[in-house]
């Protein structure tokens, strides 16, 4: 199975839109990320994997989150250094040391404000986590 990651970029009313190719995008109306000026958000990103599985490890769907994350970063010019917030919703809280894991792996040096949240259900009833993200390139 692959499980590469698919980016591609428009520009929208002035600002660049970077679209991961997910079901719920143009459906919903949103981006996978925007970036304005130097500022780029990112949107809330569920660990799903190419083929729409996800693994029943809560810390195997945060690291396909973030590396969906990193690599829409990427495509609008930043950097995993860039990022200034996360937030993380997650449906067992109690589980926060496995994404603990995966986000200290990513962000340890980086110390970006974060949150993580407990929440009754996400988009999927597989998902475990969501997780969206912030980020001022310099």
């Amino acid at each position: 199975m692959s499980n590469s990651i698919q980016i591609t970029t428009q520009e929208r009313f002035g600002r660049l839109c970077a679209s991961s190719g997910s079901k719920w995008e143009p459906k919903m109306g949103y981006s996978r990320a925007v970036r304005s000026g130097n500022i780029i958000a990112i949107t809330g990103t569920v660990g799903v994997n190419s083929d729409g599985t996800y693994s029943a490890s809560m810390g195997e769907q945060a690291q396909r989150s973030l590396d969906i994350i990193l690599a829409a970063l990427k495509a609008l010019g930043g950097k995993a250094e860039h990022v200034i917030r996360t937030r993380m919703y997650v449906t067992d809280v109690s589980r926060w040391e496995e994404v603990a894991a995966v986000h200290g792996k990513v962000f340890g040096e980086i110390r970006p404000a974060t949150s993580i949240l407990e929440v009754p259900r996400l988009i999927d009833k597989d998902a475990l986590i969501e997780i969206e993200a912030d980020a001022v390139v310099a």
